[in-house]
């Protein structure tokens, strides 16, 4: 796919937007839910253990528990063992006013080493492993008829092709990150499945969902004993369990109950726009008492000719770092900001955008390469297109 092809794909991506429409009020909080694969798609199989059969019955399972909350909705992409084409999963989702979209997943490689959980938000990571993964998953559009056509030349191995899917979820990544951080979360630490994190790629099933969306590795069927969990009745129940109380939280931080039972984004954790995520974590972590680790400044302190500042988030974790620059690289002077469970680690803070860009080359010459710029207004978070207008 050449440079001009390239361009093509995005003009046609954002010519699509205006005609799409997409709404944050729905009269229920609306999930949905995305088992992928399916029908003569496979995934990824070893040992006996099918992609496409152990994500469909976690979702049923999610759907199960989620279904029993008056103020929800589920959507299905599939309920039974049928083949949806990817672009059609995000068509859904759009249709559907959904408010998050959770594309579940298993992950297999040629090695019986390779364990644990990973969530994805969508972004154009350099991390080849990261790659990798999105290479498999967005090879199942090879599986459709005229797929070349129906993707506008779309090559699931070109990273000139993956480049174009990273800008329609930008609006969105903010509440993604928050949405798959507590995902995460509840394999880690009430499952204690091997954590391997909150990460970014440049996912074809993620990029058209004009909402919060992440893609959930539930494991390596690949791996003998891991491959068994995901195979069995009681690891599929207790999977599901886990992300939808994931999800469950996330509408809980996120959303309130408005007259007549709408559901309404809280207005204070408005997306970033930006790329993800939290990489790299600080290194040695020394856990201190929260009253050491307040930031600097309150926000409501800053006043400045627009009410904007902008700051570069470096890390989350839901550890308590101190501040001291050894601790993150070299960088000063950092921040700690508390959003729900999570700590957030942001290094300088300008009125300048083009100041704010800069530290953020300086965070990556550091290490923080996935770190990125976050706009504040009136102490709130917005998007930084919001805070450029």
């Amino acid at each position: 796919m050449n440079l001009s092809k390239s361009k093509f794909l995005l003009m046609g991506i954002f010519l699509l937007v205006p005609f799409l429409t997409y709404s944050q009020s729905n009269s229920k909080f609306k999930v949905v839910l995305d088992a992928g694969h399916g029908g003569k798609d496979f995934g990824t199989s070893h040992n006996g253990n099918v992609e496409k059969r152990i994500v469909l019955s976690v979702v049923l399972k999610v759907g199960e528990i989620l279904e029993k909350q008056p103020d929800i909705d589920v959507i299905y992409t599939r309920k039974t063992d049928v083949f949806v084409e990817v672009k059609e999963r995000s068509v859904i989702a759009n249709r559907e006013n959904g408010n998050v979209f959770v594309s579940v997943h298993c992950n297999g490689v040629n090695s019986s080493e390779a364990s644990g959980t990973e969530t994805y938000v969508m972004g154009l990571s350099k991390n080849k492993s990261n790659l990798e993964v999105a290479k498999k998953e967005n090879a199942a559009i090879t599986l459709e008829d005229d797929y070349k056509n129906k993707y506008a030349g779309f090559d699931p191995n070109s990273p000139e092709s993956l480049i174009g899917l990273t800008l329609m979820q930008e609006d969105y990544v903010g509440q993604s990150i928050d949405l798959a951080s507590k995902v995460q979360d509840g394999f880690t630490y009430d499952l204690k499945r091997k954590n391997r994190g909150v990460k970014q790629g440049p996912f074809w099933v993620l990029h058209g969902a004009f909402m919060p969306s992440i893609l959930i590795e539930l494991g390596f069927v690949s791996h003998i004993d891991e491959g068994a969990y995901l195979n069995s009745e009681r690891g599929q129940q207790e999977l599901a369990e886990s992300i939808a109380k994931g999800i469950l939280n996330y509408k809980k931080d996120f959303y309130s109950a408005a007259k007549g039972g709408t559901a309404v984004a809280v207005k204070e954790n408005k997306p970033v726009k930006a790329n993800p995520v939290a990489e790299p974590e600080p290194k040695a972590p020394v856990a201190v008492a929260p009253s050491r680790v307040e930031p600097a400044k309150q926000e409501s302190q800053v006043v400045t000719a627009k009410d904007v500042l902008f700051r570069v988030q470096i890390s989350a974790s839901s550890k308590v770092v101190d501040l001291s620059p050894s601790n993150f690289n070299g960088l000063a002077p950092v921040i700690m900001l508390k959003e729900n469970n999570l700590y957030k680690y942001y290094y300088s803070e300008s009125t300048d955008y083009k100041e704010a860009q800069k530290r953020l080359g300086d965070a990556k010459v550091k290490g923080y390469t996935s770190s990125f710029i976050v706009a504040f207004k009136k102490g709130k978070k917005v998007s930084v297109q919001e805070a450029l207008k």
